[in-house]
């Protein structure tokens, strides 16, 4: 994307460009990540590809984190002035009652941010990175309830805990990619909360999956436990679970 003069001016009057129309780094360093595993690897690998991502498997793997890794180094490092920003959309599950909380939207989604402040903090060494990143506009966070009606363009869309949609919202996302967009969609079937006896609804995510399947621009990437890197305790536990066999929680009253 070639911004205009009078563009550039804004944003270098606003801080989010430098003097070179760079997104200003003094301060804001992104670490350098490398992958960790074959399939963190794969990860990189098909993003430099310019592919879009379904990274889908077990917990603990650094789903989320590598999406947003890999979403912010494309402003802060490669920066073409091809991205303006990292969107982050994820829904309101578990308890699917957005609307009635109290305050503005972004009071009601507080909650469910924290996780993208945490990783932040860690890939620019300070706590309030994700706050900065918000306000000079390199990152906004939606809801999946407010989605209908936009385009979202020049950006790097995150779908993250995508079994929690069900296939309407998981289109609703999908049909708002705008013109040099790239999504990353982040989930694990096993986690999905719709399934459960409280909502007894089904997921979208085994649906879309196999719409991906079909398209040649999107790679998925399949997470195993061999690519758990949270800690040596969550490793053990999966792999206990594993062992019982495929069960979910409101099963184990019959273990």
């Amino acid at each position: 994307m070639s911004l205009s003069k009078r563009k550039r001016r804004a944003l270098r009057k606003q801080g989010i460009l430098d003097a070179s129309d760079r997104v200003p780094t003094r301060g804001m360093k992104l670490r350098e990540i490398t992958p960790k595993t074959d399939n963190q690897q794969i990860t990189f690998t098909e993003y430099d590809k310019e592919k879009h991502l379904l990274l889908h498997g077990s917990p603990g793997t650094g789903k989320t984190f590598l999406s947003l890794y890999l979403a912010l180094y494309d402003i802060f490092e490669y920066n073409d002035n091809t991205k303006d920003k990292v969107v982050v959309i994820r829904s309101a599950q578990p308890s699917k009652d957005i609307g009635f909380l109290p305050g503005k939207e972004s009071e009601k989604m507080a909650h469910y941010e924290s996780p993208y402040q945490s990783i932040c903090s860690e890939l620019f060494n300070r706590g309030d990175a994700y706050d900065i990143l918000k306000q000079k506009g390199l990152l906004e966070f939606q809801s999946t309830s407010f989605l209908r009606g936009t385009t979202i363009d020049n950006a790097v869309i995150i779908l993250d805990e995508a079994q929690n949609l069900s296939y309407m919202e998981l289109k609703t996302v999908m049909t708002r990619v705008g013109d040099n967009s790239r999504v990353i969609v982040c989930g694990d079937m096993l986690q999905d909360d719709f399934t459960s006896s409280r909502y007894n609804q089904e997921s979208g995510l085994s649906v879309i999956m196999r719409i991906f399947d079909r398209m040649d621009c999107m790679s998925r990437v399949e997470f195993g436990i061999e690519d758990i890197c949270r800690s040596g305790f969550v490793k053990n536990f999966i792999i206990a679970e594993h062992e019982l066999g495929s069960f979910r929680p409101e099963m184990l009253r019959a273990v």
